[in-house]
């Protein structure tokens, strides 16, 4: 960490302390620290691999439009500058901006709301109601997108790149490679078959993260986090990358992915699944992610802690690899609903 606690109540004109500053919980991206003092808290994000202040912003005008609609989520707070995101130096210097995006020497920073409150159980019939309404409220809030999506969202790693990397991967050791050998040798490929660019004609600016881990239910009900990711893609493919992680993923809930597609449908979503293609998102998400996340594990760039963070998620993460044969019977159990 190259902020302290001072560094942001200075740049947020909090006023005096004492401020304390407390680790959280760590995601791929970034590490999400409690900030508080004078009896207020909000949740400082600490961004670990640098900053795309174009990024910020689209997160900062979609959370507003959806807040319009009446999606709870914590508020983004602006700088003394005016800027969404702020870097501090290893000096504790700003200049109340990311400042150029990936720079070395500091961290990067983004404030929002404190949000007390307890996981979303997607389980729970009211909880599924509640995000397929949600869902189909941020497509509405995102139509008619006309940018390209990122290709992290429709493109997926080449036979010569797993190849490349794994053989990195023995080399450096790792207990995880024969695993890594033996997804590339058979689910990655099989897959990677159903990733293709998305129909122009479907896009949204959507949330793009869109989990139970990322719903905390607080005193006024559930409220969506994290809205790091957002940008465009095809709604059809996120609302299939939605049913399948909230229905139980390879353990599928039937019933629960068919009332979660009721209540999108209901509140005007536009998205239907016609087969595996639909799951195009998920399937290039979850590819690219064991992709990075193992070049990470080998990468003498960064600490030895987040290589350690890495390997665990490579391990983790095919564990959990999306099934075809699941992903076809869900596609099947939806098709009636429309």
């Amino acid at each position: 960490m190259h902020f302290t606690a001072d560094f942001i109540a200075e740049t947020y004109q909090l006023g005096s302390g004492p401020w304390t500053l407390a680790p959280v919980t760590r995601g791929a991206l970034g590490q999400i620290w409690r900030f508080s003092g004078n009896g207020s808290s909000w949740a400082a994000k600490e961004l670990l691999f640098g900053c795309d202040e174009e990024q910020v912003r689209r997160e900062a005008a979609l959370r507003q439009s959806a807040e319009d609609l009446g999606i709870a989520s914590p508020r983004l707070f602006t700088n003394r500058h005016g800027a969404y995101v702020s870097h501090a130096t290893t000096s504790s210097g700003s200049s109340g901006s990311s400042g150029s995006s990936g720079s070395s020497g500091g961290s990067h920073v983004k404030l929002y709301d404190w949000i007390d409150g307890a996981k979303a159980d997607a389980s729970d019939p009211g909880i599924l109601d509640w995000f397929g309404r949600t869902m189909a409220l941020l497509h509405t809030a995102g139509g008619d997108a006309n940018e390209t999506p990122n290709s992290w969202y429709e493109r997926s790693p080449q036979d010569v790149e797993w190849k490349a990397l794994h053989k990195q991967v023995r080399q450096a050791g790792l207990p995880w490679a024969e695993a890594l050998g033996r997804f590339i040798d058979t689910s990655a490929a099989e897959l990677a078959h159903w990733v293709t660019p998305a129909d122009a004609g479907d896009l949204v600016t959507s949330h793009l993260d869109l989990q139970p881990q990322n719903v905390l239910v607080g005193r006024d009900g559930p409220v969506l986090l994290d809205w790091d990711n957002a940008g465009v893609t095809s709604a059809e493919r996120e609302f299939a990358r939605a049913v399948y992680v909230w229905s139980g993923g390879n353990h599928v809930d039937i019933d629960s992915a068919r009332r979660l597609a009721r209540a999108y449908r209901s509140a005007g979503g536009r998205a239907t699944i016609t087969g595996p293609q639909s799951f195009s998102m998920l399937f290039a998400t979850a590819l690219n992610f064991v992709y990075v996340q193992a070049e990470c594990a080998i990468d003498q760039a960064v600490t030895a802690e987040q290589r350690e963070f890495a390997s665990r998620q490579v391990v983790a993460s095919l564990r959990g690899m999306p099934e075809l044969e699941v992903v076809s019977r869900l596609a099947a159990a939806l098709d009636a609903v429309r």
